[in-house]
């Protein structure tokens, strides 16, 4: 999401600067269950046609509702409040347009946001979901259809149908919260020795890291306790990475970063933590950021 996508471009990308999120090959959009991503411009159609409705009532929803924002804009952009009341609907509803890859807009979380309109992607939809449910299972597998379902908002019966055109390219696994799937392509990446990881990381909420759901998360947070404390029922808060471990949870005022760390975390591994929260591009802020230990 676009107050998340720059801390999660730093946490991955080295000398990211404040703008990053910005970058013309990057664009936003409501996408997988009308949430806002930042997504790479290339990916638009993956991420809009992929979540296209597939009964007829929905797609023709999205299909008319989309042509009437197109004609109401004319090229020009407009606050999604205004274009929504100019329509004679709730702005909220605006979102359903989405899905046809034909609407893009710009939130910076403190306003609200600006709308407009592009030309249809020479995709087709269901080549769209498929290729969506591809790298789905490469971010987050392993994974089940259902769990692909939830995710891109779709029914189950069509996360289902999405996984059946991958079979010949998925490799079935057992974990500790049941029996999954993974990309073929990625086993020997399953299989390989441990690589080196960064000292310390701070991943924002909503991160793609972070963004499981049900039994899944049980694979990144074992312990009851901690995943309460990371997925929280109101915001959640960022996840604090020591050498790839989630070791803790932060949350960041104006220029005060308190962190919660779930264990005794050694001088170095302070240090570490205290430079990657330094080295934060964060907008709007002049001068050190403030750590603050909560343990």
């Amino acid at each position: 999401m676009p107050r998340a996508a720059l801390l999660s471009i730093n946490a991955r990308v080295e000398g990211a600067r404040a703008s990053a999120w910005e970058d013309p090959s990057l664009v936003q959009l409501w996408g997988p269950r009308f949430n806002v991503f930042v997504v790479a411009l290339r990916d638009l159609a993956l991420f809009s046609l992929g979540t296209l409705p597939d009964d007829v009532k929905g797609r023709r929803r999205a299909e008319e509702l989309a042509a009437r924002l197109h004609a109401l804009l004319g090229g020009a952009r407009m606050t999604y409040e205004e274009a929504g009341r100019a329509l004679g609907v709730h702005p909220n509803s605006l979102r359903y347009a989405a899905a046809t890859g034909t609407v893009l807009i710009r939130w910076e979380g403190a306003r609200q946001p600006t709308v407009w309109t592009v030309p249809p992607p020479e995709v087709d939809p269901r080549d769209a979901r498929h290729e969506l449910a591809r790298r789905y299972m490469h971010i987050y597998g392993p994974a089940t259809p259902e769990a692909f379902a939830r995710w891109a908002g779709i029914g189950p019966r069509h996360g289902v149908a999405a996984f059946e055109a991958l079979r010949t390219s998925l490799t079935p696994v057992r974990t500790p919260v049941g029996d999954a799937w993974i990309l073929a392509r990625d086993e020997p990446t399953f299989r390989a020795a441990a690589g080196p990881v960064a000292p310390a990381r701070l991943l924002p909420s909503g991160d793609a890291y972070l963004l499981l759901q049900g039994a899944d998360r049980k694979l990144l947070v074992p312990d009851a306790d901690r995943r309460r404390a990371l997925w929280t029922p109101r915001v959640w808060p960022g996840g604090l990475l020591v050498e790839g471990e989630i070791v803790g949870t932060w949350r960041r005022a104006n220029a005060s970063m308190t962190l919660q760390p779930w264990r005794r975390l050694s001088p170095a591994e302070r240090d570490a933590v205290a430079a990657e929260v330094q080295s934060m591009p964060l907008p709007g802020i002049e001068g050190r950021i403030v750590v603050r230990w909560d343990n």
